[in-house]
């Protein structure tokens, strides 16, 4: 999942500036492996193993094939130029890199004076009514209290609203033992940005808004804070994730651990998930990376838009919050698929 930048640059730079995808003309372009930038120095090795963590679960026949062939261990190079070929695809949007990270919070199994902000569970009645109670609903009156509901409770709720953000994270107990949590359901109310608020409100400009910006705006002022998080209505329960091992990431949309520096979150809609992303991206720092497309998220629209795994901690989300930049995603497709890309473009 993404954070506040992410939602920012998406209202403010892509949402409304461009009709929606379905109305316009997609583009599917195929390159030679020539002409991906810095893809020579790349490890590709590492890239095929982060492949092989999803592709079982790739049923397409010609997927399922080349996921059996990268079992074997081929050279990693020879294996994507001789079984894929780079595809771009456009949606007529620029394109925008930002990144996401596994955010970890103080929190305890039992709630106390310091302790005192519930992580919840999905309540049955949300999962049958979409979109159920607002955030200010489920906050504000007594509607989730005392039904056992409480997966833990932690000492910032600025930092419960990030991790909503974001969609999971970790909880760092007090006797140093620490539990993961993952998406658990949401309430089905469309996710508004406090990132644009504040810039609407003229309190910052666009480039000055960062996930810390706000999370230090909002404890300054603890009541005008309080209501800003409230305008955004959208509200994620969540869900223990034991199964994982502390060592490996989080859960990704593929329901497999994602990874640091090798997982980028994708627009479904454009991207398969699974699938192979040759990363171009600009700005202070460049990267030319293989990818895997392994997660999604609410705020990733589009065949341009992109998601980078940073890791996990307040590093990792230093790092991730900090990226808003363009540059271009090639995706690797298998050859018959992506050819079949090319022809159903044409008149």
């Amino acid at each position: 999942m993404t954070g506040a930048l992410q939602a920012v640059i998406l209202a403010l730079v892509l949402s409304g500036l461009v009709p929606p995808a379905s109305a316009q003309e997609i583009r599917h372009d195929i390159l030679d492996f020539s002409d991906l930038q810095g893809w020579e120095a790349d490890d590709h090795a590492a890239a095929l193993e982060v492949f092989l963590n999803t592709c079982a679960d790739l049923d397409d026949p010609d997927w399922t094939a080349l996921c059996a062939l990268a079992g074997q261990r081929p050279d990693a190079r020879a294996f994507f130029e001789l079984f894929f070929r780079p595809v771009v695809i456009n949606d007529g949007k620029p394109a925008l890199f930002t990144g996401y990270f596994e955010p970890e919070l103080n929190g305890a199994l039992r709630p106390n004076p310091r302790y005192r902000y519930p992580v919840y569970r999905q309540p049955p009645e949300a999962k049958r009514s979409n979109p159920w109670l607002t955030r200010r609903q489920i906050l504000g009156t007594d509607v989730m209290r005392e039904r056992g509901l409480e997966i833990a409770w932690v000492d910032d709720p600025v930092e419960l609203f990030f991790l909503q953000i974001q969609g999971s994270g970790r909880i760092r107990l007090p006797d140093g033992r620490v539990i993961r949590v993952g998406y658990g359901g949401a309430n089905g109310h469309e996710y508004r940005s406090i990132g644009v608020e504040l810039v609407r409100r003229g309190v910052y400009d666009v480039h000055q808004v960062s996930a810390e910006v706000i999370k230090n705006w909002v404890r300054r002022n603890p009541v005008e804070g309080h209501e800003l998080l409230m305008h955004n209505p959208s509200y994620v329960f969540f869900r223990r994730i034991d199964q994982v091992p502390a060592e490996r990431g989080p859960l990704g949309a593929m329901n497999r651990s994602v990874t640091t520096g090798r997982t980028v979150a994708v627009d479904p809609a454009f991207v398969p998930l699974g699938a192979p992303v040759w990363i171009e991206k600009a700005g202070a720092n460049p990267m030319h990376r293989l990818m895997i497309a392994q997660d999604t998220g609410s705020a990733i629209k589009g065949a341009q838009r992109a998601d980078i795994f940073f890791g996990t901690g307040d590093a990792a989300g230093r790092a991730a919050g900090k990226l808003r930049d363009p540059g271009r995603m090639v995706v690797l497709m298998p050859i018959q698929r992506a050819y079949a890309m090319l022809t159903e473009q044409e008149p």
